[in-house]
């Protein structure tokens, strides 16, 4: 015998796992730290194979960068971890990043989310959250 859920019940059920996600943290959305680490390794993969902005991280340590994006990642998303390194004009002066290297790392980052299944709202409350930073990092 075939079971039909009727649509308002649908509805309901829909509704309050919507409900339950907005009572998460950004950091829990993010699927905490291993998710976080998860969506920075994808990102550096990423950045590895990318012609256009690869340069700005070819003499980087990459183990240095993947620490401090991680830890910035994460008390961006109001986790447990506290951001104590460089501030972002420090980290970008002299390496006269342009907008549209800007946007495409941006863009990387994104992809970098789809990898890691992070859903689209949950991506832009990301991308609102390092958005602040954009003046400190083009073309410094």
């Amino acid at each position: 015998m075939k079971t039909i859920i009727p649509f308002y019940l649908t509805a309901l059920l829909l509704t309050g796992c919507a409900h339950l996600n907005q009572n998460q943290t950004l950091y829990q959305q993010l699927d905490g730290q291993q998710g976080i680490e998860n969506i920075v390794d994808s990102f550096i993969k990423r950045i590895a194979q990318d012609k256009q902005v690869f340069h700005y991280f070819a003499k980087a340590s990459v183990s240095h960068f993947r620490a401090g994006f991680i830890t910035h990642l994460c008390d961006a998303a109001d986790g447990p971890c506290e951001y104590k390194g460089d501030n972002m004009v420090d980290i970008h002066t002299g390496m006269n990043i342009n907008e549209a290297d800007f946007n495409r790392i941006v863009e990387l980052l994104v992809k970098a989310m789809e990898d890691n299944n992070v859903s689209y709202p949950v991506q832009n409350r990301v991308l609102a959250k390092l958005a602040p930073h954009r003046a400190d990092i083009i073309k410094r």
